[in-house]
């Protein structure tokens, strides 16, 4: 029998999800006696295609993974197979994280060059979680952002419809598929067709029907009954198996021969914008589910082929739905697949105390040193961030939080509403160019004097090394 865990990540081989070159340097770190402490910086240089901002999430996955970060005996076993030395692999046995986490809390709107996640910590320890960290954070931001735009498009042309994530089955594996339903309720989401990601986060779980449960009766009208005389008002009968305006009103008059009050359709296929002014009609006239937001019935329902795009050219042509379903544009956030994040060293010890660092690769200059990102807000609206030293000071409010202290979790973990709300306040206070989902504006961020003054003068420094 294969073994269940094959492929999976779970606790037993976590510390393991790291690139190779990551242990051969913290081997060399341990044979050579060269381990000072480091800062390291988590950040992406530029935002994905057509994103004015990014929402950070996956924090929580950050925290679970640092609780979880032990070598066991499944992990130690195949690092000995691996021919690392045993003085390593004795340290790795008694892992444990002592270090320091200053993150952006999850649901803040985040832009270039600042950092999402700062660790500093024993440069054997914070080596180790470059691969780790930047997967969980890249992924899920992308699809939060990617919903938070969804959201956005209803909030500003919509009426309330809700929004379902139905994208599991398209996600790329399942980890990926539980992170993007969490990841789309923090953007806004009012929950997912996935029944273990409602179970893990505690979102609401939704469904309708598949187009098998129609075929599989004689007819259209036995099917539509079938499931009615099951959920009664809270079916959402699928109507475009055979004909959509029929199927509708097929729809309509079983719901009233079996004396249900409100049914709901849902609309896979076709014209949708045509067909569901068309559907939407008939279910006004039959005075049940009328659609006047989505908390009056189940209504129109739209799954087929939806995304930021399809949502506002559809609103903006009179389409009519009182909740919609994306689904593989959500899950792979299709139009933005990647986000370039990167965990570089800013700070390395030296003389007993952290000193600046950089590097010089063209193309790839990054800011030395422990960061400070303050946000200025003016008349409940964000002007602009100002990216500086730590400590510096300066007006705004500074986003990067403790998560970590001497290696103890000092942050208290927002319930995920909390953290969705928080996501809702951020988008809001954008400027509105910012928002836009096609060619948005630039959300302007300026560098301290402080730090510019500091990059200039480590880069001239470097330089004259180098010329030595």
């Amino acid at each position: 029998m294969p073994d269940p865990t094959f492929g999976y990540v779970t606790p037993e081989n976590l510390a393991l999800f790291t690139d190779r070159y990551e242990l051969t340097m913290m081997q060399g770190y341990v044979e050579t006696g060269h381990e000072p402490a480091a800062t390291f910086s988590l950040f992406f240089r530029k935002l994905p295609p057509d994103r004015g901002y990014l929402v950070a999430a996956g924090l929580e996955q950050i925290i679970a993974c640092v609780e979880d970060l032990t070598f066991g005996q499944r992990a130690i076993a195949h690092l000995e197979a691996q021919g690392f030395h045993e003085g390593f692999i004795d340290r790795l046995a008694g892992f444990d994280f002592s270090g320091d986490v200053r993150a952006v809390p999850e649901g803040t709107v985040v832009f270039p060059n600042e950092p999402l996640v700062e660790v500093t910590a024993p440069i054997f320890e914070a080596q180790l979680l470059e691969t780790l960290f930047i997967n969980q954070v890249g992924f899920p931001s992308l699809v939060a952002t990617k919903a938070a735009r969804m959201r956005d498009v209803i909030d500003r042309a919509g009426d309330g419809q809700s929004l379902v994530d139905f994208g599991s089955r398209r996600a790329h594996g399942t980890d990926a598929g539980m992170k993007a339903a969490r990841a789309a309720y923090v953007g806004g989401f009012d929950g997912t067709s996935n029944e273990a990601a409602a179970e893990a986060f505690g979102v609401p779980a939704y469904g309708t029907m598949a187009h098998s449960w129609i075929q599989s009766f004689p007819t259209e009208r036995e099917a539509f009954e079938a499931f009615v005389d099951v959920y009664g008002e809270e079916s959402i009968l699928l109507v475009d198996t055979y004909d959509t305006v029929e199927g509708t009103a097929l729809a309509m008059a079983v719901a009233e021969e079996r004396g249900v009050d409100v049914v709901g359709v849902r609309l896979d296929s076709g014209d949708l914008v045509e067909l569901s002014k068309e559907a939407s009609a008939i279910v006004e006239d039959a005075s049940i589910g009328a659609d006047d937001g989505a908390d009056d019935g189940p209504g129109v329902f739209v799954p087929s082929g939806v995304d930021e795009y399809f949502l506002a050219e559809f609103l903006a042509a009179g389409g009519v739905a009182t909740g919609f379903g994306p689904g593989t544009s959500l899950t792979t956030s299709d139009d933005a697949p990647k986000l370039d994040a990167v965990y570089k060293l800013v700070a390395v010890q030296q003389d007993g105390a952290l000193a600046p660092s950089m590097k010089l690769s063209a193309g790839k200059v990054t800011y030395p040193g422990e960061k400070s990102v303050r946000r200025i807000e003016e008349g409940g609206e964000y002007v602009r961030d100002v990216l500086g030293r730590r400590r510096e000071g300066g007006p705004g409010r500074e986003l990067l939080v403790d998560v970590y202290r001497d290696g103890e979790l000092v942050y208290d973990l927002p319930s995920l509403d909390d953290v969705r709300d928080r996501r809702a306040r951020e988008v809001r206070r954008l400027p509105e160019a910012v928002r836009e989902i096609e060619e948005p504006s630039t959300y302007p961020i300026e560098v301290s004097d402080g730090l510019e003054r500091l990059t200039r003068e480590l880069q001239e420094e470097l330089v004259a090394q180098v010329g030595d």
